[in-house]
């Protein structure tokens, strides 16, 4: 591995082998979603308890600050949108050199496997590997399995993940699932996790969370669970002490009430 590839994996995973990604993307496909209307409202308060922010070029320009000094995973996927006819159906839109000129750390991708354009986006992952290897920068896969696959199922997330790491990813982003240490175990490169399936309560969440780390997990990837949360600082620093501090799901939330009420 390359001096600058490990370089900009360590910006990204802490000396404790660990992370905490918050994604800030979602508007790419989903417009101005729910607590997501205003991204430098959202990001501002996060970014200090974020160990990288995974955005878009159009809101890293116009909502985060160039001073901020935590690194940027680059989503550089897309071109469907909610209103289209199928999300799967998408193609590269950033860049490597756009990715240097915003200083990216690492650039992520979707992948469809399952899907018609199962193809399309496993070859578009591939040549963006291609152009991550050229220049020092690693790639972070995000599996998006189709829906006729069942995207929570271990089966089909080790399947897609594997594939991922097969052509190159550096690390891969996937659902947090039952049996999750078979799609980690399956995976020759680090896991982090997105949000799992529906929660009722911020426990539900610390409780995923928790698991996941516990099966292999190096961190996780979590949007909507933080900040469309009542109290999104209380819940970042919730689930940064099961990353980082080794907190169980009740530590965790007994984080999140003491700030809560705070």
């Amino acid at each position: 591995m390359g001096w600058g590839i490990q370089n900009r994996l360590a910006q990204l995973i802490k000396s404790d082998g660990h992370c905490l990604f918050l994604p800030v993307d979602h508007g790419y496909f989903q417009g101005p979603t729910r607590k997501l209307e205003e991204p430098s409202k959202t990001i501002e308060p996060l970014l200090p308890h974020a160990d990288a922010l995974f955005v878009t070029r159009g809101v890293l320009r116009s909502s985060v600050d160039p001073g901020n000094t935590k690194p940027i995973i680059l989503r550089v996927s897309g071109g469907t949108s909610m209103a289209g006819k199928d999300l799967a159906n998408e193609g590269i839109t950033t860049s490597m050199e756009e990715a240097i000129r915003l200083n990216a750390s690492a650039v992520g991708i979707s992948i469809f496997v399952g899907t018609d354009y199962e193809h399309n986006s496993l070859v578009n992952l591939a040549k963006l590997v291609n152009e991550g290897e050229r220049y020092g920068i690693p790639v972070m896969a995000v599996t998006a399995v189709g829906r006729e696959l069942g995207k929570r199922d271990a089966r089909f997330l080790a399947l897609s993940s594997r594939i991922a790491a097969e052509l190159g990813a550096r690390v891969v982003k996937t659902y947090w699932c039952e049996d999750f240490e078979t799609v980690v175990k399956g995976c020759p490169v680090p896991v982090v996790m997105a949000g799992g399936p529906h929660a009722d309560t911020e426990l539900e969440v610390f409780e995923f969370v928790h698991d996941g780390m516990q099966k292999g997990a190096i961190g996780v990837n979590l949007g909507r669970n933080i900040w469309q949360n009542d109290f999104p600082i209380a819940m970042i620093k919730g689930i940064r002490a099961i990353i980082h501090e080794h907190a169980s799901p009740n530590e965790a939330q007994d984080i999140y009430e003491s700030l809560k009420n705070n």
